[in-house]
């Protein structure tokens, strides 16, 4: 038995003036005790370690139009920033349901929504992915609901933490799934996936234009971590430029995130089902942050407009101005559309 008076062990100390390490970063993964630390993170455009931005916020609020009362849907809860918002509006009456298939991320955001004062009865959290949106709906008889938010990725507390296997800026397992307690890792999947099958994933999830060569460089192998993988694909593509190469390695990255939780056969679900989950006027919107999630949205879109099941659609894209693409960049990708039940 330890002595009581015994201190805790301190943390560890870095080397230079900032801390370099994911872990290291203790002070911007907890804001109430160290919100100066946040604050010079955010005012020098970053994200703080641990926490994500929320994207095109005033935009997706303007789009979604919401008013004290309304019952609706935050389909990729994530760190809860959208979601906040939207309480905020929506309150006292309204409730908001929060969808999110991450069992490590969703406990500390509905944490902070509850530290907020929303109760059980203005705020529910769901552990289950937007394809099952109707399901969610029809096991609370529901029949419908004013609006549905789904914010589509990877999130900052996602591809921050080395341990998820996301990011090939730093060593972590090369696992890279959304829900840690199901399905393969990316490193398993990649040592059974044929050759052919690994191409068209490159082309169809990140427009790949190397697919076929790093696909017979990839496909089959073990790779020890992140940075094993990334090293291989920058073998791979070699003597170009510097920036290309490093564009192929995030492609590749995408590209398997994508496969390993079948991002896509949920996203076609979701947008399948989304016009009969809504009320009539109803309102949609769907932030993307690659080509191939815009396809699929926009056509989605299109053909329940054409069929008469949204009255409305958005005529374009909606894109972060400037201002916010600088004080978050990872906001440049974003595009925003919506849509209007009929």
């Amino acid at each position: 038995m330890s002595d009581p008076g015994e201190r805790p062990p301190r943390r560890p100390r870095y080397s230079g003036k900032h801390p370099r390490g994911f872990a290291q970063k203790y002070k911007e993964r907890d804001p109430e005790r160290y919100p100066d630390t946040v604050a010079k993170v955010l005012a020098s455009g970053k994200t703080p370690a641990g926490a994500h931005l929320p994207i095109l916020m005033e935009e997706c609020l303007a789009a979604l139009d919401l008013r004290d009362g309304d019952l609706g849907v935050d389909a990729t809860l994530g760190y809860g920033g959208h979601a906040a918002r939207i309480l905020a509006q929506i309150s006292p009456a309204g409730k908001l349901l929060g969808l999110d298939i991450d069992p490590l991320e969703q406990p500390k955001t509905v944490a902070r929504l509850r530290a907020l004062g929303y109760p059980e009865s203005a705020f529910e959290a769901v552990q289950a992915n937007y394809a099952g949106l109707a399901k969610v709906l029809a096991g609370r008889g529901l029949a419908g609901v004013d609006f549905v938010l789904a914010d589509l990725g990877c999130s900052s507390m996602q591809l921050d933490d080395p341990a998820r296997g996301f990011s090939f800026k730093t060593a972590g397992p090369l696992d890279m799934r959304m829900n840690p307690a199901r399905g393969v890792t990316a490193a398993e999947w990649l040592l059974k996936v044929p050759a052919a099958k690994l191409a068209v994933a490159l082309r169809e999830h990140a427009d790949e234009p190397q697919a076929e060569r790093l696909a017979e460089a990839l496909a089959g192998r073990g790779f020890p971590n992140t940075l094993g993988l990334a090293r291989a694909v920058r073998e791979c593509v070699g003597g170009r430029d510097e920036d290309l190469v490093e564009l192929t390695v995030r492609r590749v990255f995408q590209a398997l995130r994508i496969a390993v939780n079948e991002e896509f056969s949920a996203l076609d679900a979701f947008l399948r089902v989304l016009p009969d989950c809504l009320k009539a006027g109803g309102r949609a919107v769907v932030l993307t942050f690659h080509s191939g999630e815009d396809r699929r949205v926009k056509k989605a879109l299109q053909a329940a407009h054409r069929s008469g099941a949204f009255a409305s659609i958005s005529d374009g894209v909606v894109t972060a101005s400037p201002e916010e693409r600088r004080r978050n960049p990872r906001s440049s990708a974003a595009k925003l559309r919506w849509a209007i039940k009929a």
